[in-house]
């Protein structure tokens, strides 16, 4: 096979490290996060089927299971969020962005801006108020369901949505210099 071939990649999500280092690295933790974010659905998804089976047809339930989906749903979103963001898929009112980006790309720019910064300083505060949280549950051992049923320790979820903030943070504001710099760009 004499033939090079030659896939593209560039799908703007995690750039070239040569064009944009500090891009290229955020995307690509955003990318290992996200992936965590995933196999934790189908773990999610395994566990609750597992525990309907048990439940309806062998009559024993797994214990903890609902104190389980309830805080690893919460931290399947701070793991998903900042690739969200990074991807441009958070949930928006496209149709409406669309009629404004063939009215003026300019001013599409503008909004994305602002919704970048403003998501940043969101997540800003959602670290700002986690990160003691975390700290507490970390040293003080806490633990979340009924002693000598079921119990886990809370500091893992807790350290998720610490690390998933920033990280969101980090992305948020990524994307608003990027969006600033295709304002710079002459039309």
């Amino acid at each position: 096979m004499s033939e090079e071939s030659s896939v593209d990649l560039d799908d703007g999500f995690v750039p070239r490290f040569s064009e944009a280092p500090f891009g290229a690295l955020l995307g690509s933790v955003a990318a290992a996060m996200s992936a965590i974010g995933t196999a934790a659905i189908g773990a999610l998804m395994l566990l609750i089927v597992a525990d309907v089976v048990g439940r309806n047809f062998l009559d024993r339930p797994i214990t903890g299971v609902s104190e389980i989906a309830a805080r690893a749903v919460v931290a399947i979103v701070f793991l998903q969020v900042s690739a969200a963001i990074l991807q441009k898929r958070l949930t928006r009112a496209d149709f409406l962005l669309r009629r404004i980006e063939r009215l003026s790309p300019r001013a599409l720019a503008g909004i994305e801006t602002v919704f970048c910064l403003v998501g940043a300083v969101v997540f800003a505060l959602i670290l700002w108020a986690s990160f003691p949280k975390f700290v507490d549950a970390w040293t003080s051992s806490e633990f979340f369901g009924v002693q000598g049923v079921f119990t886990i320790p809370t500091w893992p979820f807790r350290g998720i949505t610490v690390l998933g903030s920033g990280v969101a943070m980090l992305a948020a504001l990524y994307r608003a210099g990027e969006e600033i710099r295709s304002l710079r760009r002459p039309a």
